[in-house]
């Protein structure tokens, strides 16, 4: 098993470092690589004065396909150079209202979507859309880089979140291929309950089944000592030096503002290595 299409998506000149991340995974995955350059219409047509809707809304587009074209050139010479990489990129436009249905689409057919994390410093402010798109619309894994760092491959230390939720096991089965690269995984259960599904052996399943795959993995019980578990995900992961936080994405509604709240998006705001999550 291995990632054998793996998407970015980009709608600004500032985001090449993302793109660079999304090509050292591709290379070392002998995957392909699709590249979304995305244009977004941002214009609201009931302020335009009567009659004048058509004109401006056109004008709009085409000045948000201009930019995604001017993203795709300079993508096509930044690349021009990485002979052996397999990539195609496309330009499109959507209003901001339209992004979900355009990326989640693109997703769909994607083995893994690589993007830089949402609240990084510097990022559109229709980042935290696209990462959406990906996850919900796409149903597709999303590697989240903090401020593009690119990740290292392989990763030499992986963090599993282990909490026995169905989210956090279909991470970690979309993280196969990276785990079983990894020199060791780690599988993080805080603070467990005794009721829950593993009661007096949480992560011993787990564990059992990642060796079979080959996946060089330990277990580690700690207590809940900070106010959030994401506080404790992100002390633990620095405190092994970890390459790689894996951790599944909740969604306990489709309200935007609750997509990606609690954990999820405490995580994606303070992580400071890669996170891989997916649901």
């Amino acid at each position: 098993m291995a990632y054998k299409t793996i998407l970015t998506v980009l709608s600004a000149p500032g985001q090449l470092p993302q793109l660079d991340a999304a090509v050292g995974l591709a290379l070392a995955q002998d995957a392909h690589l699709d590249i979304l350059c995305l244009g977004i219409d941002h214009s609201q047509p009931g302020y335009y004065f009567p009659g004048g809707t058509a004109y401006g809304l056109q004008e709009a587009i085409d000045s948000a396909m201009g930019d995604a074209e001017a993203l795709e050139t300079r993508i096509r010479q930044h690349l021009a150079p990485v002979t052996e990489l397999r990539w195609s990129a496309e330009s499109a436009v959507a209003q901001s209202g339209g992004i979900a249905g355009l990326v989640g689409l693109r997703a769909r057919f994607a083995d893994l979507t690589v993007l830089a994390s949402p609240y990084a410093q510097g990022q559109p402010g229709d980042a935290e859309i696209v990462t959406e798109a990906a996850l919900f619309e796409g149903c597709c894994p999303v590697l989240m880089l903090p401020n593009a760092t690119p990740p290292a491959l392989p990763p030499g230390r992986v963090l599993v979140a282990w909490n026995q939720s169905t989210e956090a096991l279909a991470a970690i089965r979309r993280a196969l291929p990276l785990l079983k690269a990894a020199r060791s995984v780690e599988i993080t259960c805080i603070d467990p309950g005794r009721n829950g599904p593993e009661r007096s052996d949480p992560g011993g399943a787990l564990t059992q089944m990642l060796t079979r795959h080959g996946v060089r993995a330990e277990i580690a019980v700690l207590a809940r000592t900070a106010p959030r578990i994401s506080d404790e995900i992100n002390r633990r992961a620095i405190e092994i030096g970890a390459d790689l936080v894996v951790m599944g994405a909740y969604g306990h509604s489709r309200l935007r503002q609750a997509i990606l709240g609690g954990a999820t998006r405490n995580m994606l705001e303070q992580a400071r290595v890669p996170v891989f999550m997916a649901r």
